[in-house]
């Protein structure tokens, strides 16, 4: 048989995993800092990009798809040539890949602390960088099926099996999820509305989580434990269950975001029983790669490599057994909102992603370099003290987590809340935010320790270049299943057909879901009394998304005697249909915020906003000061949001958007003179006034600050329905 001479392309591994490497430290020190927000709210004092609610998704954002994305391409890019025997497709799409993933990563950490930012999780991107993700995304998935169909190895592995899963459904998520109508440059409104954008979202969200930060990793797990272990996967059968049984049933699960919401019972009850199911394939995968470790525990003790392995699938399998646990609605009905939450997708991210990144890195750059690892001992200590981290970030936000749920629900004898203040609550496990800001500093340690260690690596060896390699040509067979050939040996070796089914097994779930809800948009109950948003309220509404509140604040009464006491009447799905995009939240770090409108007068909120420790003592939400500055907001675009707005099905008139301006300009003037109400603020009002004229500078009036605009839609909050006074109990 002809042997054939041909050669792995390592350079565009190396590009990725330094990529990883760098943006690893970004995102994770930008995670830390959020960590400190919690403890010194102000220490950005004044600073508009670099406060919490602009930072918190870059730092989301950052470890998703710049460090796990670029350490997803990285492996993928190594094994899937390898398990061919073959180069990839393309070395210009390679590099089209890499380089415009990179742009998209400096798009998004310039933009986001700009304050654009749709507020959907982990789609916060504006539209045009949306529509550079799914260019790049073909382009990597172009690459990978042409490298496929130009294979010298007949059968596909299990591995490329999850790396062909990963290319379809992010592909559907992210492009039934960005579905958005452009207002400027860098400012869309979702093309769906309340109810219906939530679930999409989630649908989205979740199966980010899935298809994004679980399947392609999973791939990677059946790649480069057993090459790490020297020793084949467990099982192969197993390997065939977990496959389609993951990528059918994890489509289903997202509704659990949303228990207890105005979502749809049916659907809400569908997401439960898919997330308990999904413990069986989950678990079928974390056995199947720590039994392939049997026999080879002993190398486990000295090898740095697998121990990162064996840390980070137990993470997996603590992660996926937690989380159809939280699906459960008595748990959910404890654990959602708090940060309970935060600590079950940190065990996910530090230990499954974070470790296996760390341990594909060490395994790698060796090979690559044609030389040992600088220091094994380094090694070992970062796994050691990253593991560390992991215990420290993690055992005090189940704590907190616990702690805000029990407090959130007690009653006192005489049917009252005993902790009527949320801020009790935060008070309360503030040890808990030091010691997560603790094990954030020693898993960055660890990261710092890794980078040192790979540039000594690389340093003492060969320069990475790329690897002479030969096999022989694909000889082929007949198109059918030769005999005694069973269906899915058959499969593996027919890529047109495995990709269709696969597709068609992740498309079951969101068909079902998804599209009935999307269409019972005529049967949500409507409510008469509640009305659009008008034009102030809107351009207030933006500024809310624009900095980041919804991080902090939910917007959702769910039904429970605790939450109807605190915050007033559960939510009803008729509220929220004129909301583009829906802003229910998944944290509160402070109060629900549905119905605050009237709870507190315009001077209240306007205090608040400048300095909420001075309202508010202990709270740890930040100023807003620039929302006070010296300027008139932008209301350039004010008819082309409310025209966007009719567009999606928002009853404005001609009228009303002709005349938008000059109604927002009304409404914000009859605030200012709201907020003359308080002697106080006349009196520094008056100073400024004189202070700017003495600088010859132009003065703003109030009236067209930015913080009109948001105490506008704060005080709109809720005021369509009818709510109990629970003012006192906040």
């Amino acid at each position: 048989m002809e042997m054939q001479q041909f050669y792995y392309d390592n350079k565009i591994v190396k590009k990725f995993i330094y990529a990883t490497i760098l943006f690893g430290v970004v995102g994770m020190s930008v995670g830390l800092l959020e960590a400190f927000f919690y403890l010194f709210p102000n220490m950005t004092d004044g600073i508009s990009w670099l406060s919490y609610g602009r930072l918190r998704p870059l730092h989301t954002n950052a470890v998703i798809f710049a460090f796990v994305g670029n350490a997803m391409f990285a492996g993928i890019y190594y094994s899937l040539q390898r398990l061919l025997k073959a180069r990839m497709y393309s070395d210009f799409l390679s590099n089209l890949n890499f380089w415009g993933w990179q742009l998209i990563i400096v798009a998004a950490a310039i933009s986001l602390p700009l304050g654009y930012s749709t507020s959907k999780e982990y789609a916060e991107l504006e539209w045009p960088i949306d529509i550079a993700i799914a260019l790049i995304w073909v382009v990597f998935g172009i690459n990978m099926i042409g490298t496929i169909l130009k294979r010298r190895e007949r059968h596909l592995y299990v591995a490329i099996w999850f790396y062909l899963a990963t290319f379809i459904t992010v592909a559907v998520l992210h492009i039934f999820n960005s579905l958005e109508l452009p207002v400027s440059a860098m400012k869309s409104y979702s093309v769906y509305a309340g109810v219906q954008d939530a679930l999409v979202q989630w649908w989205y969200g979740h199966n980010a989580v899935a298809f994004f930060l679980t399947t392609p990793f999973l791939g990677l797990m059946y790649y480069f434990v057993p090459k790490a272990a020297n020793r084949p996967v467990y099982s192969y059968r197993l390997s065939i269950v977990h496959f389609w049984s993951l990528i059918f049933i994890y489509i289903w699960a997202g509704p659990h975001h949303l228990l207890y919401s105005a979502l749809p019972t049916w659907t809400q009850n569908l997401g439960v029983a898919f997330s308990i199911m999904l413990i069986a394939p989950s678990w079928g995968g974390m056995i199947n790669g720590l039994l392939t470790l049997r026999g080879v525990w002993d190398k486990v003790r000295v090898d740095p490599v697998l121990k990162f392995f064996v840390v980070a699938i137990t993470g997996y399998g603590m992660a996926t057994f937690e989380g159809p646990m939280l699906s459960l609605k008595s748990v959910n009905a404890i654990a959602h909102y708090t940060d309970w939450i935060i600590a079950h997708v940190h065990v996910g991210a530090l230990a499954w992603n974070g470790f296996m990144s760390f341990g594909i890195i060490y395994w790698l750059i060796p090979r690559m370099t044609k030389s040992t690892l600088y220091s094994t001992k380094l090694a070992n200590f970062h796994f050691w003290i990253g593991t560390l981290g992991i215990i420290l970030y993690t055992i005090p936000m189940y704590v907190a987590g616990f702690t805000q749920a029990s407090m959130w629900k007690q009653f006192n004898p005489d049917g009252t809340l005993t902790y009527g203040n949320f801020l009790e609550t935060v008070t309360q496990i503030m040890p808990m935010y030091w010691m997560r800001a603790i094990g954030g500093v020693l898993y960055l340690t660890g990261m710092l320790t890794l980078v040192y260690n790979i540039i000594q690596t690389v340093r003492a060896g060969s320069k990475i270049e790329d690897e002479l390699a030969e096999a022989p040509a694909l000889v082929k067979i007949s198109a059918g299943r030769v005999k005694g050939e069973k269906f899915h040996p058959w499969l593996e070796r027919k890529p047109i057909q495995l990709t269709i089914l696969a597709t068609v097994a992740i498309l079951i779930g969101g068909v079902i879901e998804i599209i009935p809800t999307i269409m019972i948009k005529s049967n949500i109950p409507t409510i008469a009394s509640v009305k659009p948003y008008s034009p102030l309220e809107l351009q207030g509404r933006d500024l809310y998304i624009r900095e980041g509140c919804v991080g902090c604040h939910s917007q959702s009464v769910r039904p429970f005697r605790s939450e109807v006491e605190r915050y007033g009447p559960q939510a009803k799905a008729g509220e929220f249909v004129y909301d583009h995009p829906f802003l229910w939240g998944s944290k509160r770090t402070g109060p629900d915020l549905e119905r605050e409108g009237g709870k507190y007068n315009d001077n209240w909120h306007f205090n608040h906003f400048w300095s909420p420790q001075s309202i508010s003592a202990g709270s740890i939400m930040p100023a807003y000061k620039w929302l006070f500055a010296n300027e008139a907001m932008d209301i350039s675009l004010t008819e082309k949001k409310m025209k966007a707005m009719q567009t999606l099905g928002v009853p404005y008139t001609d009228e009303q958007i002709a005349n938008g301006p000059k109604d927002l300009r009304a409404q914000a003037m009859k605030i200012e003179e709201s907020l003359k109400n308080d002697p106080d603020f006349v009196k520094s009002y008056d100073n400024s006034k004189k202070k700017a004229e003495a600088r010859g500078e132009k003065f703003v009036p109030m009236n067209e600050r930015e913080v009109v605009a948001l105490i506008a839609y704060i005080q709109r909050l809720g005021t369509d329905i009818k709510v109990k006074d629970n003012s006192k109990k906040q």
